[in-house]
C-alpha cells in the first residue's frame, strides 16, 4: 500500500512539473513567433498624391510646357480643330500662363509661327522653342530647325540662331546654361543628333550622337547628366521603347542604364529632389496612366501613384515641389484636353 502511494505521488508530481515547465516555454514560444509575423506586414510605401489644379484656356495636344520665376508657360501644338482654325490645321502659337499660387491662367503673347511637337528650355529668364512641326502646303509635318526666345519680363518674341538639325518630337535638356537638343524625326528616319545651344553666344555645337536614335521621348538633367528616357521608332508608337541612356557632358559619352519599366512615347518628365518622373504616353492600347520614377543615385525604378487621366503629348514643370500635368490627348492620335493634374511626390 505504501508503495502504491508513493508511486501515484511521483506520477503526480510528473504531471505538475511538466505542466510548470511546458507554459512557460509556450510563452516563451509566442514571445519569438509573435514578432515574426508582425515583421512580415510592410507599411505601403508612399507613392505620392494626385489633385486638380484650374484648367488651361485651350483645348489641345502636342504642348511644350516650362516653368519660369514660379509661373508655368505652355505653348503650340494643336488646338481641337474648329471653324476658327482650320486653315492652319489647328497648329497653333499661343502662349498661356499659370500661376499656381492664384490658380489662374492669363493669355501671353503667341509665337511668331504655329508649331507642335517642338523642345523646350529655360536659360537666364528665357524660355527657349526649338524645332518641332509646321504647316507646310497641305501637310503638318514639316520639320523646323527654328528658335524662337520668350522673355516673360516684356511678353516678347525674338528668333535666335537655327538648330543645325531639322527635326520634330524631340526633346531638350538644360545643362550649365546651355540647351541639349537631342533625338526626333525629320519625317523620313530618327535623328541622333545630340546638338547644344548656348543661348548667351547665339551657337550651336555638335556632341556626341544619341546611341539609340528615337523621336517622341523625353530627357532630364540630374547631377550633371542628361538621361534621355522612352521614345518610339520613326513615328510608330506601336514601336515604343522602354530604352534609358545617360550622357555625360565632360566626356561627352552616353551610357546605358536601367531600362523604363513601361515602354512608351509622347511621355514627359520633370525632375524633384534628383529623382525623375515620366508621366503618360499612348501605345496601340491606349494612353498611359503609367507614373514611374527613376532614381539615378541607385539606377532603380518605383512605380508612383498613377494619373487621374492618362495621356499622351502632354507637358510638364515643377514649382515649389509640385509637378503640373497639363493638356495631351486622353486617347491616341488626335485628341484633346485642357487638363491640370498635379502630382506631390513623397518626401525624400
Amino acid at each position: 500500500m505504501r508503495h502504491q502511494m508513493i508511486a501515484a505521488m511521483r506520477r503526480h508530481m510528473t504531471i505538475v512539473t511538466s505542466t510548470a515547465v511546458l507554459v512557460p516555454f509556450l510563452t516563451v514560444c509566442c514571445l519569438i513567433v509573435l514578432p515574426v509575423f508582425g515583421q512580415s506586414i510592410q507599411p505601403e510605401v508612399d507613392q505620392g498624391t494626385w489633385r486638380t489644379a484650374s484648367p488651361a484656356l485651350t483645348t489641345r495636344t502636342e504642348v511644350a510646357v516650362a516653368a519660369l520665376h514660379d509661373k508655368i508657360y505652355v505653348v503650340g501644338g494643336f488646338e481641337e480643330p474648329g471653324l476658327s482654325n482650320i486653315l492652319n490645321f489647328a497648329i497653333t502659337p499661343i502662349l498661356e500662363e499659370f500661376d499656381p499660387l492664384t490658380n489662374r491662367w492669363t493669355s501671353k503673347a503667341s509665337m511668331p509661327v504655329g508649331l507642335h511637337h517642338v523642345g523646350i528650355g529655360v536659360v537666364g529668364g528665357k524660355l527657349y522653342v526649338i524645332g518641332g512641326y509646321t504647316q507646310s502646303g497641305l501637310s503638318v509635318w514639316q520639320p523646323v530647325a527654328t528658335v524662337y526666345a520668350y522673355d516673360p519680363a516684356t511678353d516678347t518674341w525674338a528668333e535666335r540662331a537655327p538648330m543645325p538639325t531639322p527635326r520634330g518630337a524631340l526633346s531638350v535638356s538644360e545643362h550649365n546654361g546651355t540647351l541639349y537638343a537631342i533625338g526626333g524625326y525629320d519625317r523620313e528616319a530618327n535623328n541622333a543628333a545630340v546638338e547644344v545651344y548656348d543661348p548667351e553666344r547665339n551657337t550651336w555645337a555638335a556632341r556626341a550622337p544619341l546611341p539609340t536614335p528615337r523621336d517622341h521621348l523625353a530627357t532630364a538633367t540630374v547631377s550633371g547628366k542628361v538621361h534621355a528616357i522612352g521614345g518610339r521608332l520613326n513615328g510608330d508608337y506601336g514601336r515604343n521603347l522602354s530604352v534609358t541612356e545617360v550622357y555625360d557632358p565632360v566626356t561627352d559619352r552616353w551610357s546605358r542604364a536601367a531600362d523604363l519599366p513601361t515602354a512608351r512615347s509622347g511621355i514627359t518628365v520633370s525632375v524633384v529632389g534628383n529623382r525623375i518622373y515620366v508621366f503618360g504616353g499612348e501605345g496601340e492600347k491606349g494612353t498611359f496612366r503609367e507614373n514611374e520614377m527613376y532614381d539615378p543615385a541607385h539606377d532603380a525604378w518605383q512605380t508612383m501613384a498613377p494619373m487621374p487621366t492618362g495621356r499622351h503629348g502632354l507637358g510638364s514643370a515643377v514649382v515649389h515641389g509640385h509637378i503640373y500635368v497639363i493638356s495631351g490627348g486622353p486617347t491616341p492620335g488626335g485628341s484633346f484636353s485642357t487638363l491640370n493634374e498635379v502630382f506631390t511626390p513623397p518626401s525624400p
